[in-house]
């Protein structure tokens, strides 16, 4: 069985999504060049027309995304049922996380494959990069309590037990690359393949199996990748992230997987490898020069796939691969953390794009990463160009011969600007209106509660997102000009928990956007009046910027965000949740039997 798509429609895929996307883009710009030019052109008019064919191309290609998912939807293949004849490592890469819970994890995935029989398949390697000692303390206990658990359960199965190992690094050199590279240089030769985790990641034992036999029967697969789904979101941040991936994000992974084919994506977790060719691929060079654009390669995902592919290895998404799941962060504060480091190491591929030998199609999805940070660049330009234009218009000039008798009214191009607005903000809808009709059609929408509930929370993620936008964009906007400044923003540990931040907390990170909100609308009255209109969509949130991080980071109550694994909890998840409780009652009893 194979699920690659013939590589004539991958062409047609990626030509039609380009051409339409460049022809949308150079449509709006040359509908605002007339509009600017309807006075008088002038150097800044074009200056705006190149912005807008370049933020409108952005807009329009992440559009094509989702209608190639759309006209290339199918039916989830039948799962295959070979047996299983290899041994695959299960990675899970810590730095500085809540043990109980990664180990709980652990103890889940296990259960599930136990379960299937499959165990002697399997081991598990928690690999540290911990630098906390107390951390990493608590690390060795929990492990030496996993161990204890898992050899009570086989006991009690009468089964072969997997086998777990934990390794700490002291020095975490090269970080997550750099600690994965390590376990292939070690233990790789043990192992057929490895599946490679995040701390915060959970698998069920059925789609596990499924990558292993799908790999097996393609000899030329190098890396498959699954869609990870969010779970566990309990603030009103989260759960519109949580909505949004996975009401949306299938139909936009399907339409990814149309146009790469074989060359695509690698997100660093929850994606099966083939350890010879990750092994023989992979390794990453330390960039000359110091961070940011020096030293270790941070978004190492991207690179590492696209060096697959150079050597000639299949690197494919399944979307169809359900029982995937992730967890996401819960506050606006903890987004724009780690959006911060995914934009040094995107950007740093401007010194890998060009390395010799790469694919055409993975230099342009390196491309599309660093246009996905510069992008907020352009729109901040856009609105900066736009308010000088207007602030230096030249007066009209309605009798520009000498004794005309009569006065010469200008073109009035208004609707063209109009026009290209509307457009705009039908790109970044319309996507969401055609998926949320085709899952009505195709019946995807009983997952998430039936069509009311479902177009309730897409108005309503569309209403926070609106919100929202405006304020990530100050953020992105900053972390790329600290990175053209030099500064490195390093590797923070990712935050977990509830994520509910104090007002105060709010404040301190958001007052600046606050003071960016109220210059932009004081400027915009007093140089250019007549656009106040269309910048208070974008200057009210910058204004309320702190209130908007406080309220959207405190925990949501309403249903109107359900999402099917929160109709059906998966049995994973409910295993984690099971163990999670077990434990913390079994290593809770010595403690107090110690204060008594």
């Amino acid at each position: 069985m194979t699920l690659e798509k013939p590589l004539g429609g991958v062409h047609l895929a990626r030509a039609l999504a380009l051409l339409i996307s460049i022809g949308l883009g150079a449509g709006a710009a040359a509908f605002f060049l007339q509009f600017g030019a309807a006075d008088g052109y002038q150097m800044v008019d074009g200056v705006r027309a190149a912005l807008v064919f370049i933020t409108t191309f952005w807009l329009a290609w992440g559009a094509m995304q989702s209608v190639e998912g759309l006209l290339s939807a199918r039916a989830a293949p039948t799962l295959l049922t070979t047996p299983i004849t290899t041994r695959t490592a299960i990675l899970m890469p810590v730095y500085n996380e809540e043990p109980g819970a990664v180990f709980a994890r652990v103890a889940a995935m296990d259960d599930a494959i136990t379960r299937l029989g499959l165990a002697e398949h399997f081991d598990f390697a928690i690999l540290s990069d911990t630098q906390n000692n107390h951390i990493a303390a608590e690390e060795e206990r929990w492990f030496v309590h996993l161990w204890d658990d898992r050899q009570q359960d086989r006991r009690k199965a009468e089964g072969k037990p997997s086998r777990f190992f934990y390794r700490r690094r002291h020095s975490n050199t090269g970080r997550k690359a750099g600690n994965i590279q390590d376990f292939f240089e070690t233990s790789g030769a043990d192992y057929d393949y490895a599946l490679i985790l995040d701390a915060d990641s959970l698998m069920g034992a059925p789609t596990i199996a499924e990558m292993v036999r799908r790999m097996q029967t393609e000899p030329k697969l190098g890396l498959l990748q699954t869609l990870p789904r969010i779970t566990g979101a309990r603030s009103r941040f989260g759960r519109a992230m949580q909505f949004a991936a996975g009401f949306y994000s299938p139909v936009f992974a399907q339409g990814q997987a149309a146009m790469q084919g074989v060359t695509g994506p690698f997100w660093g977790h929850n994606a099966l490898v083939r350890v010879r060719a990750f092994a023989e691929s992979c390794a990453l060079p330390e960039l000359s020069g110091p961070p940011p654009f020096g030293g270790h390669i941070l978004s190492h995902d991207y690179v590492e796939a696209a060096l697959l592919a150079r050597a000639g290895w299949s690197v494919r998404v399944d979307p169809d691969l359900e029982g995937s799941y992730e967890e996401g962060p819960e506050n606006m504060i903890d987004f724009a953390k780690r959006d911060r480091r995914w934009c040094q190491g995107n950007l740093q591929h401007i010194r890998v794009i060009s390395a010799p030998g790469l694919k055409a199609w993975s230099r342009f999805v390196l491309f599309q990463g660093i246009l996905s940070y510069i992008a907020p660049l352009f729109w901040v330009l856009f609105l900066a160009s736009n308010l000088y234009a207007t602030a230096t218009a030249p007066e009209p000039d309605f009798f520009p011969e000498p004794f005309q008798l009569f006065p010469v009214f200008p073109s009035d191009e208004t609707s063209k600007a109009v026009s290209v607005a509307v457009g705009v903000f039908g790109l970044l809808v319309f996507p969401k209106v055609l998926i949320l009709l085709d899952a009505t059609l195709r019946g995807r929408v009983s997952q998430f509660g039936g069509p009311l509930k479902a177009l309730r929370g897409m108005l309503r993620e569309l209403f926070m997102s609106s919100i929202n936008a405006p304020i990530m964009l100050m953020w992105q906007t900053r972390a790329v000009l600290q990175v053209l400044r030099g500064r490195d923003g390093g590797w923070p540990a990712q935050t977990r928990g509830d994520g509910q931040l104090s007002l105060s907390d709010s404040f301190a990170a958001g007052w600046w956007i606050q003071i960016w909100g109220i210059a932009v609308i004081l400027l915009t009255q007093s140089f250019a009046a007549n656009l106040l209109f269309w910048v208070l969509p974008i200057g009210v949130p910058l204004v309320l910027a702190p209130l908007v991080i406080w309220i959207t980071s405190h925990p949501s109550h309403s249903t109107v965000f359900l999402t099917p694994e929160e109709s059906t909890l998966p049995q994973v998840i409910a295993d984690h949740r099971r163990i999670m409780a077990q434990w913390a009652q079994t290593t809770a009893a010595p403690a107090a039997e110690m204060s008594v």
